[in-house]
């Protein structure tokens, strides 16, 4: 197996590889009552949302390396030892010791199945008789999102610390791959285990829909409901032990409501050079909403400053970036509609070459207005449209179902290597 040099530099690089996780049983396996618990605020027709992820997966596998979840840990627990460890620490974590026995004697395929979609409780005492809980280890209904739990910052890989509890096992999984499987082996940074140099915070949260990289030396951060300011705080330690040279850190805050504001890329995504996807109410209007420069040079913070909005605070660092407006420019309920529905969530798999949700009419008539060419997924999947004639497209993808999981195609997707911009 060849090695993989894992690497991501921008948020605009060609894209090398990427990780997917198409929805399974887990997305399923939930019901009104517990998808509150669950991170969702409606269930999911598993059908339908696997048949709108084809397009997504369809159009990466064209222009990219992919892979595969479930794939890549069925591999990683072929190690006997590395198995032993991951299910160890799983059931410590979640409370489910009994289960040990029974999943190290499960086959490795089906085990990272149950991993993923959950372990039914066996009612093989009264205590368990009795539970009104379906599951001793609940079904990772989020992992979908795989931008989440683990995130490639420069050649190293940071492992989320999750605001969620219902979320934590899917760090120890992506963490566990990144260590063993045979073609990455790269070094991992884990908030959960502070070493060396790092100053422990107990309180720190951190994850991959608000830390979008920028370049070489900026990096652009969300603080809300997700990510702390201790996890940024963790972030800053990690750059005054790792890094040399200036380095800047661009934080933006968030709304703790509505839920479509829970990272930052649900509103700002970087399309290409020198253009950008904004909800604007948050991004550039007057709000209570601070925007922090920070910048971190020879192992010290040598500046904390406020900035007037986050445009304004990359354009000081070499950005000029024409802001785009998700819903478009005249109505604040459509663009409040379309945030909501991951109007800004976009993924960049080239230089202005994008995917997002057909859903979203007036942001990709804006798009559009900006020089996007719209694509329909199935049409360049089909070869029936050809990238290389368009210096900038958006390709479209049916999200009528995926959307309604609370987030779009940046959130699906984590990618581990990207060729550097020429900028």
């Amino acid at each position: 197996m060849n090695k993989i040099k894992v690497g991501v530099s921008s948020e605009i690089g060609l894209l090398e590889g990427v990780i997917l996780h198409t929805p399974g049983h887990e997305v399923e396996n939930m019901t009104p009552e517990n998808a509150e618990r669950a991170l969702y605020s409606d269930i999911l027709n598993l059908s339908v949302a696997q048949k709108e992820y084809v397009h997504l997966k369809g159009v990466l596998e064209k222009v990219s390396d992919t892979f595969e979840v479930s794939e890549l840990l069925i591999k990683t627990l072929e190690n006997e030892v590395v198995k032993e460890d991951l299910v160890r620490r799983i059931c410590r974590q979640e409370d489910a010791i009994a289960e040990i026995g029974f999943l190290l004697d499960t086959p490795v395929s089906q085990l990272a199945r149950q991993l993923i979609e959950g372990v039914v409780l066996k009612r093989d005492n009264l205590t368990r008789f009795l539970s009104k809980e379906r599951y001793s280890m609940r079904p990772l209904h989020n992992f979908l999102f795989t931008r989440d739990a683990s995130m490639t910052l420069w050649d190293e890989v940071l492992i989320g610390k999750m605001a969620s509890k219902v979320r934590e096992r899917e760090t120890l999984i992506m963490e566990t791959i990144f260590k063993n499987y045979p073609a990455f082996g790269v070094n991992t940074i884990n908030p959960a285990l502070p070493a060396g140099n790092f100053i422990n915070f107990p309180n720190a949260t951190i994850e991959g829909g608000d830390l979008l990289i920028a370049n070489e030396d900026v990096l652009v951060v969300g603080t809300g409901s997700r990510t702390s300011t201790e996890g940024i705080d963790f972030l800053i330690e990690v750059i005054k032990n790792k890094m040399t040279g200036p380095k800047h850190l661009i934080i933006q805050e968030l709304p703790d409501s509505p839920e479509s504001f829970i990272h930052l890329d649900m509103t700002f995504t970087f399309l290409d050079k020198d253009t950008c996807m904004v909800y604007e109410p948050l991004i550039l209007r007057n709000n209570k909403f601070h925007t922090i420069h920070i910048t971190v040079d020879n192992g010290k913070v040598t500046e904390i400053k406020q900035r007037k909005n986050l445009i304004k605070a990359l354009k000081s660092v070499g950005f000029n970036l024409e802001p785009v407006f998700c819903g478009g420019k005249h109505d604040p309920w459509i663009m409040e509609r379309e945030q909501w529905h991951s109007g800004a969530n976009f993924f960049a798999f080239d230089p202005g070459k994008v995917i997002g949700y057909e859903r979203n009419d007036y942001t990709l008539e804006e798009m559009n207005k900006h020089g996007f060419e719209i694509v329909k997924a199935i049409d360049f999947i089909e070869n029936k449209v050809k990238l290389s004639d368009y210096p900038k497209a958006v390709i479209t993808i049916p999200g009528a179902e995926l959307a309604r999981g609370g987030g779009g195609a940046r959130c699906m997707t984590m990618p581990i290597c990207r060729q550097n911009v020429e900028w």
